[in-house]
């Protein structure tokens, strides 16, 4: 919001020798950031100039040019006339026009640029008279100002007007401009009105509102009236689309008259293009006051005026020329409620505009419901300053003295007069919320000390009604304008915002003794530095999917679409789930790093998961500011699904590198069974390793970690060869996923350290002839079970398929390691364990010694 600094004087007591820099400073000490200052880069001599004479002298190129001596008193420090070529031609002698002199310096788009006295067309021209664009004032560059037709009207700036003047303060040149960064919950701050305000709360300065006045000069509405339905089919949750419509009339309207100068010249510091006098007038207020206008020709309009929602299929044409489909959720004004005029609150209709031939003008002030035009304005991709004003909140017993001073205007500058019929239709009535305060809840909330009688001070300065003074908890109403204030942190805020946010403390808050990381917090840190070691990088993925995916791991997607979760608002359409699997997502990862030169790729993660074992619910919802009660946060969880955190890993490439020691060795699916074996080891999870065949997993190529109990640990292996085709990952890429919540349960108990021993450890090695089906997981656990407790370790250290072995069977070497904690084994002990070991695992799973 740009705020000239001269139109805020007008409605709150700035000191004269303020500058612009302290305005901003004081509204900064409120909430209002500072985003610039602005000030007229011409820079003088700029001086009204008397045209004495004009001679238009044709060229040879076809254009002609005016030659023309000017009264500038004694600016020029002679007193004669000063001689110019111009080449506008909408001013004749007589006219008084802003003339810049030699040593002037004008901004353009390519930097500042320095008049000098120079020959061209012919002549010494000494200077130039300017147009709005030059000067910065506006667009307009196909004639110069005429300083007497810019100010008609105005007698004081009229009496200025003297050859030889500096015409800097006259056209507002020499003042500065504030703008601040208005926060979404300070929409009253989109006006001169409201940071008036807010300067005053900032310095104390006398501040009294323009809309009161206004209010108590609007005539009261009639029973003649211009006619106005409000009616609303689907109003959202409750709040009416248009609550309040005033409607004024001018009639006689001289709409070519022009904007009086003065007006200009603020619509261009705020930063709005003037354009004719009943848009610019409208503008003006909207600026002012922050109630956003619109102006019909009323002669376009029916008999009444119908504010409605769009009913399907309707179209209209808006004022910038596109042809608009309306939605069902709009809400439109219409003429007689059958043809769209206006999309309410967003941009008026092409039927009803302004033209050269209007002479009767109906003056709009209606107050809309936020919501409703945030969305429309978001849906036909139109922001606008009356939305942007709108959908921030606007200041509904404002409209009106909104129309009551846009009518003033148009009536004094366009010669028109006013209907004394009147329609101020109210459909919904504004009621102030009543809000229990603690006197002391600002204090506890703070942190500072806020005594009872500041709080009911500052309050009331803000405009609330405070009732309840002298007890504990007080009742207080916000003003009109400020929607924001809805619960008492919304009032306590204002009370430290208001009070100084310098005079809250600065404290460094004492963390409580004997808290730390929680188990699961641990064993997830554990996890990671665990693979971070073995030289894997963790990376994060967007956890979205399409059924696309699912497809490509070899899901029946009907059966992976009933276990996902659909987003409500998707980032992408074509990624509208929430993922099942960390792996279906990490893929992208892999890709991404292959596609980049990086072939070598050793990836984990460690990201939720979708659980959903029932049909998706919806979550109830309730007004923000409303704590929900115990039924409706039970139902709130009970709609959201299981989230269990899992752990992805991918390799693909070399695991081994090659170099000048040698070839390397590409990695399988020993390597990722090896990195999950190693993350079990660290948090003293025992498992149980068997053959599985999962997708996206080869089925040959698979193993499943169960704990002791059967709960489902993970799978590492191969991709399916039908897996990395779909997705363009490179052949054998191994991977695994791990369910990180089941390894937090089993962690939980601590693992208890063994007393060291220092006897000597036994070596003895047995090979068990198997069955090819036979898992060595099964193997290796019945020569533990078989071996009993002095057995330390167990590890496989061959494999042998050949004739020795027989037909459809494997030999499987394994060391075992036997120590006693008090005593030296002998070896007829250790036989005796062996031999235990060796009949364990011929009961188990039929394996006989191999000779």
């Amino acid at each position: 919001m740009r705020v000239p600094v001269d139109w805020l004087r007008e409605y709150v007591a700035v000191p004269a020798e303020s500058t612009g820099v302290e305005i901003a400073a004081a509204l900064v000490k409120v909430g209002l950031e500072e985003e610039g200052l602005y000030a007229s880069e011409v820079q003088g001599p700029v001086v009204v100039g008397r045209v004495l004479t004009r001679e238009p002298e044709p060229q040879k190129n076809g254009k002609t040019i005016n030659w023309c001596s000017i009264d500038v008193g004694e600016a020029n420090g002679t007193g004669e006339p000063q001689w110019v070529v111009c080449g506008a031609h909408n001013f004749e002698a007589g006219d008084l026009v802003p003339v810049i002199l030699p040593g002037g310096v004008l901004p353009t788009a390519q930097g500042p640029l320095t008049v000098t006295a120079r020959k061209t067309y012919g002549h010494l021209s000494a200077g130039m008279i300017c147009s709005e664009r030059e000067l910065g004032l506006g667009e307009d560059h196909d004639g110069i100002i005429v300083l007497t037709r810019r100010f008609a009207g105005d007698s004081e700036t009229l009496a200025r007007l003297i050859p030889g003047a500096d015409v800097l303060p006259i056209l507002g040149l020499d003042r500065e401009t504030v703008e601040v960064n208005v926060t979404p919950d300070r929409g009253y701050c989109f006006s001169i009105r409201g940071i008036a305000r807010e300067y005053g709360h900032a310095t104390g300065a006398a501040y009294v509102d323009p809309a009161s006045a206004l209010a108590a000069a609007a005539p009261a509405p009639t029973a003649d009236g211009y006619r106005v339905r409000l009616v609303d089919d689907d109003p959202i949750r409750g709040r009416a689309g248009c609550s309040r419509y005033v409607a004024r009339i001018v009639r006689g309207l001289d709409v070519s008259a022009p904007t009086p100068g003065w007006i200009k010249t603020r619509l261009t510091e705020a930063g709005m293009r003037p354009i004719s006098l009943p848009v610019d007038v409208t503008n003006y207020v909207m600026l002012g006051l922050g109630q956003p206008l619109h102006a019909f020709d009323l002669h376009r309009l029916g008999e009444s005026i119908v504010v409605r929602r769009a009913r399907a299929g309707e179209r209209m044409t808006t004022l910038d020329g596109a042809d608009r489909a309306l939605d069902p959720q709009d809400l439109v004004i219409t003429d007689g409620g059958e043809t769209p005029i206006a999309i309410a609150g967003v941009m008026g209709g092409e039927s009803t505009e302004i033209s050269a031939t209007t002479t009767d003008v109906l003056i709009e002030a209606a107050h809309f419901d936020a919501v409703t035009i945030a969305r429309s304005a978001r849906r036909h991709k139109l922001p606008s300053e009356a939305s942007r004003r709108f959908e921030r909140g606007v200041d509904p017993l404002l409209a009106p003295a909104a129309a009551e001073l846009a009518v003033q205007l148009l009536v004094h500058y366009g010669g028109g007069t006013v209907d004394p019929a009147v329609t101020d239709t109210i459909e919904q009535e504004w009621v102030a919320p009543v809000i229990p305060l603690d006197a002391d809840y600002p204090s506890r909330l703070v942190g500072a000390p806020y005594a009872a009688s500041d709080v009911r001070r500052i309050l009331t300065e803000l405009g609330c009604t405070v009732n309840g003074a002298g007890e504990a908890t007080l009742r207080v109403s916000p003003p009109s304008w400020r929607p924001d204030l809805l619960t008492a942190p919304d009032l306590v805020e204002e009370v430290a915002r208001i009070d100084g946010y310098d005079k809250i403390p600065s404290v460094l808050p004492t963390p409580p003794g004997g808290r730390g990381l929680t188990h699961g917090q641990r064993t997830r840190r554990i996890i990671a530095d665990v693979l971070a070691a073995q030289g894997l990088h963790e990376i994060w993925g967007a956890p979205f999917v399409g059924d696309a995916r699912h497809t490509a791991m070899g899901w029946d997607a009907t059966q992976a679409r009933a276990r996902t979760v659909a987003i409500a608002n998707p980032l992408s359409d074509e990624q509208p789930l929430f993922r099942i699997s960390v792996l279906s997502t990490m893929v992208d990862a892999v890709l991404r790093n292959v596609a980049r030169g990086s072939k070598d790729v050793g990836l984990f993660e460690l990201g939720l998961v979708a659980a959903l074992d029932a049909p998706q619910q919806s979550a109830p919802t309730e007004d923000v500011g409303v704590h929900p009660d115990a039924e409706t946060l039970a139902a709130i969880r009970a709609a959201v699904p299981a989230q269990p955190r899992h752990l992805g890993i991918v390799l693909a490439g070399e695991r081994e590198r090659s170099g000048w020691w040698g070839d390397g060795r590409p990695a399988d699916t020993g390597d990722v069974i090896a990195l999950v074996t190693s993350v079990l080891d660290a948090l003293s999870v025992r498992a149980e390793i068997t053959a599985a065949d999962p997708m996206p997993f080869h089925p040959g190529r698979c193993a499943q970690f169960t704990l002791a109990d059967g709960s489902l640990i993970g799978h590492a292996g191969e991709l399916h060869p039908k897996v990395t085709a779909a997705l363009g990952l490179p052949a054998r890429t191994v991977a695994a996923e791990v369910d990180v919540d089941v390894l937090i349960a089993a962690s939980e108990s601590r693992a208890t350290a063994r007393t060291l021993v220092t006897s000597p450890v036994a070596y003895t090695d047995i090979a068990l002839v198997v069955t090819e089906s036979t898992p060595a997981a099964g193997v290796e656990a019945a020569v533990r079970a078989g071996a009993g407790e002095l057995l330390e370790s167990v590890s496989l250290f061959d494999i042998y398929r050949g004739a020795q072995a027989g037909d459809g069977k494997k030999s499987l070497a394994y060391r075992l390691a036997f120590r006693a904690p008090d005593r030296t084994l002998t070896t007829d002990q250790v036989s005796a364990l062996r031999d235990a070991a060796v009949a364990a695992a011929r009961s188990a799973v039929g394996a006989e010694q191999r000779v």
